[in-house]
């Protein structure tokens, strides 16, 4: 195994854990939390796991996703101008811009429920979860290089 197998790795499991982290709050937690809690302790319990996340998201997540896909990038010698070429460059720009998007969603979701603005935090938890599937897809289509 090389150092790059591991930095790939770290850099695949990172996103695993983040997709999957909203997947299993949007189809697991937040259906039980519906159906057992009461609209109060609903609204402590989902807001705990939220700030949890986010802080998962800002400690490890970000750092983790960033760090290891500019090295990633550097060994695959991406420059800012084969992000316009054909192939590679291309998926890999639209990767990078799904990637941003998704993160201004996960954020404005964030700042949209502390504000109590519950159908704006609904619309942005389910860009970020969509984005985030989209951002798995195009990681998926990138060719092997």
């Amino acid at each position: 195994m090389t150092w790059w197998a591991v930095v790939r790795f770290l850099h695949v499991l990172s996103a695993a854990l983040w997709v999957g982290g909203q997947l299993t709050v949007s189809l697991v937690v937040l259906p039980l939390a519906r159906r057992i809690l009461d609209e109060e302790r609903r609204g402590q319990v989902m807001n705990a796991v939220g700030r949890r996340f986010g802080m998962f998201t800002g400690a490890v997540f970000l750092p983790l996703q960033i760090g290891t896909g500019v090295a990633i990038a550097w060994h695959k010698g991406v420059t800012w101008e084969s992000l316009a070429e054909p192939g590679y460059g291309r998926i890999l720009a639209a990767k990078l811009a799904l990637f941003a998007a998704v993160m201004a969603a996960a954020a404005l979701h964030g700042w949209a429920t502390g504000a109590g603005r519950r159908g704006f935090a609904r619309a942005m938890a389910v860009t970020s979860l969509v984005g985030s599937v989209g951002v798995i897809l195009l990681a998926t289509a990138l060719p092997a290089t």
